[in-house]
């Protein structure tokens, strides 16, 4: 026999009144949503692959066969490829001293961490250009030990690692704090090293946010302009990675092949939301 329902009382009552709107309203929210959706996301997207398709599949495929859109793509890749294992050893690191320890300048820390969201890519890039440039202030000594790092690759790294290191530490931070270090203190008590504690106990309780992390700086890496606009000189087939190759084939008028590379970029957005909705559903089942 099923239990008896019993009415809700005034308080309880009001609140769900208070957090149910009327049809009305809801389809307003819901047309306003879907509107801004439509005109900033869907609307873009339809144009930029509609541009890259105008003169057909034959001219789409000879833009992205085209030795320079090559150069771009296998650079853009380099960068990441570099970057990307730099900033996760950075983070891992980084997120653990925070979250697991107490020390001086751990503040300091924090915030230096935060640096590259207040601070213009722009302005990044002319700081690495100050820095390592030809009359900069270590340009000279650089030059001197035969290393270029302004207008060549080494430095589109430099630029990409500033603007992206806190990836990976921001989504690390939180996570350790929240699960304290309890299950790591139990593992030392017990005769564990630290790597069989990275290993066996933090790495398990914080992959998914790490994957995660992971991808969010890869695709700010690909996708990266200012920064490395300013510290690349913009030397077609050497430092151009696809937005900047995008940027000179539309500033040439060659509209149908800065849309058809930045059709690759938005494919490779495409796959970075996917793995990153992979990981999110990935991590609330476990």
């Amino acid at each position: 026999m099923a239990a008896a329902t019993l009415p809700l009382g005034p308080r309880a009552r009001a609140a769900t009144r208070a957090t149910s709107e009327p049809p009305l309203v809801k389809a307003l929210l819901t047309v306003l949503a879907l509107a801004f959706l439509g005109l900033f996301l869907v609307v873009p997207l339809v144009a930029v692959f509609a541009q890259a398709l105008e003169k057909g599949w034959a001219a789409y495929a000879a833009a992205l066969a085209e030795p320079m859109a090559l150069s771009a793509l296998r650079l853009t890749l380099l960068t990441a490829l570099v970057a990307v294992p730099l900033n996760l050893v950075f983070g891992v690191a980084a997120a653990w001293a925070i979250a697991k320890f107490e020390f001086p300048g751990k503040n300091v820390l924090v915030t230096l961490i935060d640096l590259p969201f207040a601070v213009s890519p722009v302005i990044s890039g002319m700081v690495f250009i100050l820095l390592f440039g030809r009359q900069g202030l270590l340009g000279p000594w650089a030059e001197a030990h035969g290393w270029k790092l302004v207008f060549s690759v080494p430095g589109l790294v430099l630029a990409t690692l500033f603007v992206t290191f806190p990836f990976v530490a921001r989504e690390l931070i939180p996570l350790m704090q929240a699960e304290g270090s309890d299950e790591e203190e139990a593992a030392r008590v017990l005769g564990a090293s630290g790597l069989q504690i990275f290993r066996r106990v933090t790495l398990p309780n914080v992959k998914w946010g790490l994957l995660y992390g992971v991808i969010l700086c890869n695709a700010r890496a690909m996708g990266e302009f200012g920064a490395v606009s300013v510290v690349s000189g913009h030397i077609r087939g050497r430092t151009n990675t696809l937005p900047l190759h995008v940027e000179i084939l539309y500033n040439e008028y060659n509209f149908q092949a800065a849309f058809a590379v930045a059709s690759l970029l938005t494919f490779l957005a495409f796959v970075t939301l996917a793995a990153k909705t992979l990981v999110e559903k990935k991590s609330h089942v476990d």
